[in-house]
């Protein structure tokens, strides 16, 4: 439980909750540590705490930072453990069971890349890698500044997997 009135900065007490993962076993050398997306969602913090939070423990040198792939336990050169499956590709999975089932019907928006994001506690960019594989699947299309919409069925793939 944060204490948020008390002396400690927020982004310590969750770099502190994140260690005692790590020493625990809970969190072990290769494994990504939660986005920065995931840290707001989790902890109810602005973006700028989170990339506190990240930056508090490179300085205590758990972690290392690859560009553009995300934060791993240990120091760089550790072999990173790669998820079976990638991120993108799990939303978009997830989004066409949704499309199927009905939850998001023909000629609707889907749900905004704000609400994609915090549902999957993932970036931003790993939304738009989704929604961008579902377009180029047909299940959906996108109107510039209006958001992205749920295809004619007859236009869904006719295998109907994401």
């Amino acid at each position: 439980m944060l204490d948020r009135d008390g002396p400690v900065p927020i982004y310590r007490q969750i770099a502190d909750a994140i260690q005692a993962q790590i020493s625990d076993g809970r969190l072990r050398a290769g494994e990504a540590v939660p986005s920065e997306a995931a840290l707001e969602a989790e902890f109810c913090i602005a973006r700028s705490t989170a990339r506190n939070v990240v930056r508090e423990l490179r300085a205590r040198g758990l972690v290392h930072t690859v560009q553009g792939e995300g934060t791993y336990v240990g120091p760089m050169g550790v072999p990173r453990i790669k998820e079976s499956k990638a991120l993108y590709l799990e939303i978009a999975d997830d989004i066409a069971t949704r499309i199927r089932r009905g939850e998001f019907r023909p000629k609707r928006s889907i749900a905004s890349e704000k609400n994609l994001t915090l549902r999957h506690r993932v970036a931003r960019v790993t939304v738009r890698k989704a929604i961008a594989h579902l377009r180029q699947q047909g299940w959906v299309f996108t109107v510039p500044y209006r958001g992205t919409y749920v295809n004619e069925p007859e236009k869904w793939p006719t295998n109907k997997g994401a």
